[in-house]
C-alpha cells in the first residue's frame, strides 16, 4: 500500500515537533552557563513563564525530568508518615503513587475510570471524611499522557488549609488553559506544547509550597543537592541553576514562548490544541471502526488523543504503514495495551498536519 509521501511529523505525546520557526534557535552561540548571557537567557525564559500562566508565582528551574520533579516535590514537600491523596487517571499517575510509597509515604487513592476520569465530588467527599485533617496533599495528573484523561485544576473544597494541590502537568502546560493559583505547585517538562527538548523540569510555586519547602529544610532530614528545591529556588531567583542546564533546551523554549506570547498567550494556545482535537474527535465520530477511547467528552484531553480501533483492524498494521509512509510516531502508550492510535495536538503541531493525518487514515483504513 502506498501513501503520499512526506513527513509530517506528527508526535506521540513524547518530544513534540519543533516548527522551522523555533529551530534557528539551536544555531545560536554556545554560552557559559554561569555567565551573564545565560543570565539573560534564564531571565526571559522565566519572565516568560509568568506571562504565560499570568501569575507573580515564583518559577523554579531544574535540570532533571518531570520524574525527578516527582521526587523532588515529595522529599522536599513532605515528612515520611505524611498522607498523600493521589487521584489516578492513567499510568503516570499509578507510577508516582508507588514512588510515594517506596519513599515512605501513607497514599489514599482515588483510582479513576480510565475512560471516564475522576469527578472533583469523589475528591471533595474523601477530603471531608478526612476530619483529622491528615492528608497533606491532593496530587493529581492535569492531562494523562498514557490515556488522554483531562482533568481541571481547581483547588479542591475540604481540603485542610494546609494541605498543598501539586499537579503533573507535563503534557498540559502551556496547551490546556488553566489558573495555576488553583495549585501550589505546577511542574512540568518542557517538550511537550513548548516544543523544546528534555532535560529540564519548571514548577510555578505558591508561597505557602515555597514556606514548606524552606520549614522542611530547616530540618535534619537529609536531601540531596541534587534535589533540592530551596537551592533551585535560590538559584531561580538568579535566573541560574544549580546544576549545568540542557542549553539547547533553554533556547528552543525561549523562541516557543516568543511565538505563545505573540499569538495571545495560553488562551490562543489552548484554543489553537482545542480546535485540533476536536477535529480528530469528530473525525472519529463519523466512523464506525475509530471510537474515543474516553467515553466522558469533558475529560477528553485537547492534547492528547486516544483513539480505539475496531478490533476486526490491526492498529499495529495501521502504524506501521503510516510510519513507512512518513508520519511516525502515532502508536498508542505500549503499557496501556490497547488496540488504538495516539495523537499528540500539541500547540506546535499546526491544525494542517491534523487534516494530513486524517486524509491519510481514512485511506489506510478504507485499504487494509
Amino acid at each position: 500500500m502506498t501513501v503520499r509521501r512526506g513527513r509530517h511529523f506528527l508526535q506521540i505525546p513524547g518530544p513534540s515537533n519543533s516548527p522551522d520557526r523555533i529551530l534557528h534557535a539551536i544555531g545560536q552561540p554556545t554560552m557559559d552557563h554561569r555567565g551573564p548571557d545565560f543570565a539573560l537567557l534564564g531571565k526571559e525564559v522565566l519572565g516568560g513563564m509568568r506571562k504565560i500562566f499570568q501569575t507573580e508565582h515564583p518559577v523554579v528551574i531544574y535540570p532533571s525530568s518531570g520524574t525527578g520533579a516527582w521526587e523532588a516535590a515529595l522529599v522536599n514537600l513532605f515528612n515520611p508518615g505524611d498522607t498523600l491523596l493521589m487521584v489516578e487517571t492513567g499510568q503516570f499517575a499509578s507510577l508516582w503513587k508507588e514512588l510515594a510509597e517506596r519513599l515512605g509515604y501513607k497514599t489514599e487513592f482515588i483510582e479513576g475510570d480510565w475512560r471516564r476520569g475522576v469527578q472533583a465530588e469523589q475528591v471533595e467527599a474523601r477530603l471531608k471524611a478526612d476530619k483529622a485533617g491528615a492528608i497533606r496533599a491532593v496530587c493529581m495528573v492535569h492531562n494523562e499522557t498514557s490515556t488522554g484523561v483531562s482533568a481541571p485544576v481547581r483547588r479542591v473544597a475540604g481540603a485542610d488549609s494546609d494541605a498543598l494541590m501539586v499537579v503533573d502537568a507535563t503534557s498540559a502546560a502551556g496547551g490546556i488553559y488553566c489558573d495555576v493559583r488553583e495549585s501550589d505547585v505546577y511542574y512540568f517538562a518542557p517538550q511537550k506544547n513548548f516544543a523544546s527538548d528534555g532535560g529540564l523540569w519548571f514548577a510555578l510555586m505558591s508561597p505557602a509550597a515555597i514556606a514548606r519547602a524552606a520549614e522542611i529544610a530547616d530540618t535534619d532530614r537529609y536531601i540531596p543537592d541534587f534535589l533540592s528545591l530551596t537551592q533551585a529556588i535560590d538559584n531561580s531567583r538568579l535566573h541560574q541553576t544549580l546544576n549545568t542546564p540542557a542549553l539547547t533546551t533553554l533556547l528552543l523554549m525561549e523562541a516557543q514562548l516568543e511565538w505563545m506570547l505573540s499569538i495571545g498567550g495560553l488562551t490562543a494556545t489552548a484554543a489553537h490544541c482545542a480546535a485540533s482535537s476536536a477535529v480528530l474527535y469528530d473525525w472519529a465520530d463519523s466512523r464506525s471502526d475509530v471510537t474515543a477511547f474516553v467515553r466522558d467528552p469533558d475529560h477528553r484531553s485537547p492534547v492528547v488523543v486516544t483513539l480505539d480501533i475496531d478490533e476486526a483492524i490491526d492498529a499495529t498494521a495501521i502504524t506501521s504503514v503510516l510510519r513507512a509512509n512518513g508520519i511516525v510516531d502515532t502508536e498508542p502508550y505500549r503499557k496501556l495495551g490497547r488496540n488504538q492510535i495516539r495523537v499528540a495536538t500539541f500547540a506546535g503541531v499546526p491544525h494542517s498536519a491534523v487534516e494530513k493525518l486524517i486524509s491519510s487514515l481514512d485511506y489506510v483504513l478504507e485499504n487494509l
